[in-house]
């Protein structure tokens, strides 16, 4: 008797960026790799794009990931997610509004108010 693990063979790992989360608990995974062209020699930026399922939920767009080769889990995911290598750098930002934008920027019809105080101190 053979056990189930000396039958199987390897399973294929590639380390890609997440680009999309399109569903629950599926993303797409983007693989950037350099090659030549077939003609003129000159290098071109070339990408796959893998389905990845991600069980946990727990990769955000912009991840750096490992993905796993895997059984079909539905018509295009065929791999899964190992681990999160590295997380996005995500700035943190609040929403402004039209009132916070015309309040710091001068335009024609409104002077600013904080430039001619300086002048006046300059001069007492």
């Amino acid at each position: 008797m053979s056990t189930a693990t000396e039958g199987r063979t390897q399973r294929k790992t590639q380390i890609g960026f997440v680009s999309s989360r399109s569903g629950d608990k599926s993303i797409k995974v983007t693989l950037d790799y350099k090659t030549p062209h077939p003609l003129y020699q000159k290098v071109v930026k070339r990408q796959t794009v893998l389905h990845v399922h991600d069980e946990k939920n727990e990769t955000k767009v912009g991840d750096k990931v490992e993905v796993m080769e895997t059984r079909p889990i539905s018509r295009l995911k065929r791999w899964r997610v190992v681990n999160v290598l590295q997380k996005a750098v995500v700035a943190e930002g609040a929403a402004i509004s039209e009132t916070d934008v015309a309040a710091a920027v001068p335009t024609k019809t409104t002077k600013p108010t904080e430039a001619p105080a300086p002048a006046a101190e300059a001069k007492a």
